[in-house]
């Protein structure tokens, strides 16, 4: 007896040991996609940033039509390339996951073509913002202005319509140091072609969408090179043939759920900047609104680090037919998702009563970001439990879902929520970022929900028949 009970001991202490193993190299997989995409994604926000800050330098109407060309060509342009590519985590990762080598490249023409199409309409509404900002409300001078920067902008949005798609098929092959040198190379040329332009050469803020645009296509020009230069994407690389337009259908099918999921979140938060502007002292109200606004936007590029890593980890066991090992993949990034959110959340509400003297001197609206922190801290919360879930949403391809609890808990009860608060219950600013806060609780829970009830096993068995959709109908043809 005293034998057999050392030996189930053993065996025991071997099989915790082992699963031990299992959760530790799968961390090691998720951090080293997730930690150089976070610094991606920050090297790229950067590029708006140093934009807005050189343009910031020259006069008042200059920074009032930049800052609001950036916030409307991002809600109808950048936002929806971001959103629509998402379709093609699910396409390529479980494609790379099934080694399909080919199927990835033909994805990724697919994607390059459908977003290139979208650019399209987008390019012409770009042509006549200046009479759509007229028509929100906009002072004509500032629209104007502000649709002369937009003009600028419409080569950087077809190149972003490139770019996405390089992003993602890089990603699924855990190909991100190329990217990361790649982000770190382009923003260091952004800064020196935004000053040569608007300073030197006297372009003022047209020289920086013009910097904006060259330096988009030239990161583009750098992903191109690698690709078709690496050993590392030899299996992947195919030429353009008529499988990559057949298969724009099936690509819309993942991505239109995609944008949505993406595009929800991102228009609410505009939403919420708009109704800022309605309040009785709108200056202090939208400064303290967009100082918050850009405390979460910094802070998301980590959850989103970790949502990429997460669908890309997803995508490739389950089209490996994995179930078990997609699995641990998702407990793994849940993990780093609420040891990322505490101790930023934590660090955040320490530093509550010297984060607004970062972004402005005046007392007032460094007290009012103090008493609005607590509820950024709790966005903070939520944002990353979304994000990571978002992605291995994607990776599954099961965004539809997603884009359905977006709608959801945003537009029938986040937005509204602000309303009443910001103008019923005179809660102002803090009205609407609680109704956000809402809106964001409810979106975390129901997908936290959602994800406990996913069977991992049909979830494979999807993507198998997925992989397999496009060749049956090659073969029908």
């Amino acid at each position: 007896m005293e034998e057999q009970l050392l030996e189930n001991g053993k065996n025991s202490r071997w099989i915790i040991t082992r699963e031990w193993d299992t959760y530790y190299e799968e961390l090691k997989k998720l951090t080293s996609i997730a930690a150089p995409m976070v610094a991606v994604s920050v090297l790229q926000y950067l590029l708006q940033v140093v934009s807005v800050m050189m343009v910031g330098h020259l006069d008042q109407i200059s920074l009032s039509s930049v800052a609001i060309a950036t916030s409307i060509t991002n809600v109808t342009g950048f936002s929806l390339l971001s959103g629509l590519v998402g379709g093609l985590e699910t396409l390529c990762g479980q494609a790379y996951g099934a080694q399909q080598w080919q199927k990835v490249g033909t994805y990724t023409y697919s994607a390059v073509i459908s977003l290139l199409l979208v650019c399209i309409p987008i390019s012409i509404l770009w042509l006549f913002m200046d009479k759509l900002l007229i028509l929100m409300g906009q002072d004509p001078a500032i629209s104007v202005e502000a649709s002369k920067y937009s003009m600028w902008l419409i080569p950087a949005l077809f190149g972003g319509a490139i770019l996405r798609p390089l992003f993602r098929y890089l990603q699924i092959q855990s190909l991100i140091l190329p990217m990361l040198l790649s982000a770190f190379l382009v923003l260091c040329l952004h800064i020196s072609l935004c000053w040569l332009f608007i300073f030197h050469l006297g372009l003022g803020k047209s020289g920086a969408a013009i910097a904006f645009s060259f330096s988009i296509w030239t990161f583009v020009a750098l992903l191109v090179s690698y690709i078709k230069r690496s050993s590392s994407c030899e299996r992947t690389r195919t030429p353009l043939n008529k499988e990559a337009f057949l298969a724009i259908g099936q690509f819309f099918r993942y991505a239109t759920p995609s944008a949505l999921m993406v595009c929800l979140k991102w228009w609410s938060l505009e939403v919420l900047i708009l109704l800022s502007g309605l309040l009785p002292n709108p200056k202090l109200e939208t400064s303290v609104l967009s100082i918050c606004l850009t405390i979460s936007a910094l802070h998301f590029s980590i959850p989103f680090g970790l949502g990429a890593g997460a669908s890309t980890r997803v995508s490739n066991e389950l089209g490996s037919a994995n179930p078990q090992k997609a699995l641990v993949a998702v407990r793994v990034a849940m993990f780093l998702a609420v040891a990322e959110t505490l101790v930023v959340s934590t660090v955040t509400f320490l530093c509550r009563r010297v984060l607004g003297k970062a972004y402005s001197n005046d007392q007032q609206v460094v007290d009012y970001v103090a008493a609005i922190t607590p509820f950024l801290c709790l966005s903070i919360i939520t944002d990353s439990l979304q994000a990571v879930i978002s992605g291995i949403a994607r990776g599954s391809g099961w965004q539809i879902i997603g884009a359905y609890v977006n709608l959801g808990a945003f537009y029938l009860v986040g937005i509204p929520v602000s309303a009443i608060l910001c103008f019923l219950i005179h809660l102002r600013a803090k009205g609407l970022w609680i109704g956000l806060l809402v809106g964001s609780a409810i979106q975390a829970t129901t997908l936290s929900s959602i994800l406990s009830f996913i069977d991992w096993q049909k979830q494979a068995i999807k993507a198998k028949k997925r992989i397999s959709e496009r060749r049956s109908s090659e073969e029908n043809e």
